[in-house]
């Protein structure tokens, strides 16, 4: 009977659940999309191109592993744990390559090497999202490749290209290509086009050289990149995958089949599974949270709209468990409606968010998007059970009364909130004070960015349960500066001390959408901008080698040394080490001259000294591991190599260094690309000049040597400083658009909750401006006073989601960056208050003319 009295309300009541539709959808879209995010790091495919025709893959590990043993109460405990390493790990070719001889069923065994090898000329020719890499002529068997035109490689200076670069590039065999590998950039003979069994590569651009040359720019003497493994005629490839598995224990090797393949060819990809579960996830958290109290708002009001309905009901005898069961059945309905909607359009929406992630180079395209059934299901299930506990959450107050006190209570709103709203209020608005207090002690990005949107939901629902209290407060506050706009603000002072639960209804996603903003528009640049003044206050340097392409060669610094005038040059290589399982960012830098070009801040030790066998370390790290100068730091290099170095000095400039700071030689040994990152030139020419004028023709001067001393080097530039800070900027912005697409859909739900509950709270108001309307007010008058209403409310929610923001970004700044100065820009914040107020007035003015419309008599005579 109630499932029949529900489906007649929501049928009777279409404009009053309207805005529960809406919210309930909107949320099931966004849980469905970052659902599918994450089920595509958790199952997403990367299939193989490079390694089609090898059924068997062995490769390094690509994890560095840690066991614990714990003893208690009598019991041992071992836990084993890995985490990926950043760079290619590599495999003894000799030891390997003897073992795996010895596996039945192995037909032929085919050494992989893999290196960073980037056409230079044309321009164009690899292609905007197509990485190329060098390899030997004698894997082309892998894929395979096969001759299309010429010949294979012989020499160190022959060259076979596959066909896809040959046709965009219009290169035949005798033409010329200039390859920027691991070394200098050399020019080659095409001798060869070779092209796929199967195809073009989707996903990369492939070049072959000979033995010799390949090894000379793989850099690994000894060493290979994998090995592909042929089984005989008649092998199966589970029985030669186990025979080989077997022959190799004892080794660190491992071995791949199937899709498998995939991750050890795209080491880029196998990462981004990380990337995206911890992107979906925060992204599905946040928007959880969101939804959650967006929707409870939303129930919240739509009961406050038909108090007198329900509490007629109770007065005819309705008891509170059929209340409970009506408003649950309601919901449901509302909910699967809204699911069901919203999870397909979810599909689509996660589709595209994907794609963009891709175009914008968060993720590799070759992680294949994965689409199942369970990520829609789960968001109906989240739709249903949310829309539910809200309707039962919203509820509660009229089922609890009695019939007679809840018919009082539809005609005028309870001076005082209950109880227990306003102690769950003071344990949320605690609650965010002790995210605060974490969050001004959390030193990383990846432990502080979830704390973040975390503490400004729990300030926000902290906000939506003491809204009441708040709104009569800033309505006091506002008694003055209200009355001066005439009749119309004091009406509008009227209902804000008199409906304060509605208009808080209306301030809580206001709140919501400009705390949220700002602290995603605010939280990246914070950072970015910290690290961009430590590294430009800790350089040195005159001038600063950048490249266009993939680092500065190591004989372009060779030649700047050499060039008139120069002091020193400092190349910097980037990569990341594990120190135990903990990740830190570091860098290795040339230790000649180093003084000179680079000022990381030492707090404690020198750089005296500093070669081979040392590193700095940032004040962070020297916190967390407990180090100081002259202790010794054992790590994990990038290629998961181990390491053991002395501590010279401590600094402080670590979010514009890095947390540890090496020897060059040592990170380009183990690094996918050793090319150099940037090269600070210190040039003496600057000194000792009278006039600005001397000064400026002899940067000219210097500046010209240098660009002639690297004019050979394409793509390499030579440029000043603030030139550089300038690209640094261009790629924290780009850093920065990144995170707000992953934020962006959940500030758009805001967005659209602010719409929805301002109109919802407008609507239900047709009686009390008929009313008015007879009581002699004009139609402009009332337009007026939802005008100010609506700025008030504004004004309210601004306040309340700026201080939020303010708070919530200050101690990020602290815990990240050492200091409370957030980086706000005026005009963007005054921007994001402007949208919001225009969403106000929006929302508020087109459901208030509807609303005035009907004749008031009419509405005052008509049925309610």
């Amino acid at each position: 009977m109630m499932l029949r009295y529900a489906l007649q309300t929501v049928r009777d009541r279409k404009g009053g659940f309207l805005g529960a539709f809406l919210a309930l959808m909107c949320a099931a879209a966004l849980i469905t999309a970052c659902g599918t995010l994450m089920e595509t790091g958790l199952r997403g495919t990367i299939k193989t191109e490079r390694y089609a025709a090898a059924p068997v893959i062995v490769s390094a590990d690509q994890n560095v592993h840690q066991t614990t043993v714990k003893h208690k109460k009598g019991k041992t405990k071992i836990k084993h744990k890995a985490k990926p390493i950043a760079e290619r790990a590599w495999l003894s070719a000799d030891d390997i390559e003897s073992r795996l001889r010895k596996a039945p069923g192995v037909d032929a065994i085919v050494p992989e090497l893999t290196f960073l090898a980037q056409p230079l000329t044309p321009p164009g020719a690899t292609g905007d999202d197509r990485p190329a890499y060098g390899h030997a002529w004698t894997s082309a068997a892998l894929t395979p490749f096969r001759l299309v035109d010429g010949r294979a490689p012989s020499a160190a200076g022959d060259l076979v290209i596959d066909r896809d670069l040959a046709d965009r590039a219009e290169l035949k065999p005798g033409d010329r290509l200039t390859v920027q590998s691991t070394q200098s950039p050399r020019s080659y003979r095409v001798t060869g086009i070779a092209a796929p069994a199967g195809g073009a590569l989707a996903h990369q651009t492939s070049l072959f050289f000979s033995s010799e040359e390949a090894e000379r720019l793989a850099a690994h003497p000894g060493k290979v990149s994998a090995f592909g493994v042929i089984p005989d005629r008649g092998t199966d490839v589970a029985d030669l995958k186990q025979a080989v598995a077997h022959a190799l224990d004892g080794t660190t090797a491992q071995v791949s089949t199937g899709d498998g393949r995939g991750p050890v060819e795209f080491l880029d990809a196998a990462g981004d599974r990380v990337k995206l579960i911890s992107m979906g996830g925060a992204m599905g958290g946040t928007s959880l949270l969101v939804a959650i109290l967006v929707v409870v708002g939303t129930f919240a009001l739509s009961v406050q709209q038909r108090h007198r309905e329900l509490a007629l009901l109770r007065a005819v005898a309705a008891t509170p468990k059929q209340i409970r069961r009506l408003l649950g059945r309601e919901a449901l309905l509302v909910g699967a409606a809204a699911g069901v909607i919203g999870s397909l359009a979810g599909i689509p929406l996660g589709a595209w968010l994907h794609g963009r992630f891709v175009e914008a180079g968060a993720i590799s395209a070759t992680l294949e998007r994965a689409v199942s059934v369970f990520p829609p299901f789960v968001a109906i299930g989240a739709t249903l059970l949310g829309a539910w506990a809200a309707a039962r959450i919203a509820g509660r107050r009229i089922v609890r009364i009695r019939p007679a006190e809840a018919l009082a209570e539809a005609r005028v709103e309870r001076d005082r909130p209950a109880w227990s709203r306003v102690i769950a209020g003071l344990v949320l608005l605690v609650g965010g004070i002790v995210l605060v207090a974490v969050l001004s002690v959390l030193r990383t990005e990846a432990a502080s960015t979830p704390v973040t949107y975390l503490a400004v939901v729990v300030f926000a629902c902290a906000i939506a349960l003491l809204g009441p209290f708040v709104v009569r407060g800033a309505a006091a506050l506002l008694t003055g500066l209200l009355r001066l706009t005439g009749p119309s603000g004091k009406l509008a002072h009227a209902n804000l001390r008199g409906n304060a639960a509605r208009m808080a209804a209306a301030v809580t996603p206001l709140a919501l959408l400009t705390g949220m903003t700002c602290t995603v528009l605010f939280m990246q640049p914070t950072l970015g901008d910290a690290a961009r003044t430590q590294a430009r206050d800790g350089i040195r340097a005159n001038w600063v080698l950048a490249a266009q392409g993939p680092g500065v060669p190591a004989q372009a610094a060779r030649a700047v040394r050499s060039a008139e005038g120069v002091e020193a040059a400092t190349e910097v290589v980037r990569t990341t080490v594990r120190v135990g399982l903990v990740k830190y960012p570091a860098q290795g830098v040339t230790p000649e001259g180093l003084t000179r070009t680079w000022d990381p801040d030492i707090t404690s030790g020198t750089l005296k000294g500093f070669g081979k066998d040392s590193v700095a370390i940032s004040e962070r790290a020297a916190d967390q591991l407990g180090l100081k100068p002259g202790d010794t730091l054992k790590f994990t290099l990038g290629d998961g190599t181990k390491a053991e170095l002395t501590v010279r000095a401590v600094y402080a400039r670590g979010l514009g260094f890095g947390d540890l700071t090496m020897a060059h030689g040592l990170v380009a040994r183990h690094v996918d690309n050793p090319l150099a990152t940037m090269v600070l030139v210190k040039s003496d020419l600057k000194n000792n000049l009278k006039s600005d004028l001397q000064n400026d023709l002899a940067n000219n001067r210097t500046e010209k040597q240098l660009t002639a001393a690297v004019a050979k080097f394409p793509g390499v530039r030579v440029l000043d400083p603030a030139a550089f800070d300038g690209l640094e900027a261009d790629r924290q912005q780009a850093n920065a658009e990144v995170n707000l697409l992953a934020m962006g859909l959940v500030l758009a739900f805001t967005a659209i909750a602010v719409v929805n509950t301002l109109a919802m709270s407008v609507s239900e108001r047709i009686r009390e401006f008929a009313m008015l309307r007879l009581a002699g007010a004009t139609r402009r008058q009332v337009l007026r006073m939802l005008r100010i209403e609506a700025l008030s409310v504004l004004l309210i929610g601004a306040v309340l989601g700026s201080g939020v923001a303010l708070a919530v970004l200050t101690a990020f700044s602290v815990g990240i960056t050492g200091s409370a100065a957030p980086a706000v820009t005026p005009l963007v914040y005054v921007s994001v208050v402007a949208v919001a107020g225009l969403l106000a007035l929006v929302a508020t003015a087109l459901p208030g003319r509807a609303a005035l419309r009907p004749l008031p008599v009419a509405v005052a005579t008509a049925k309610e």
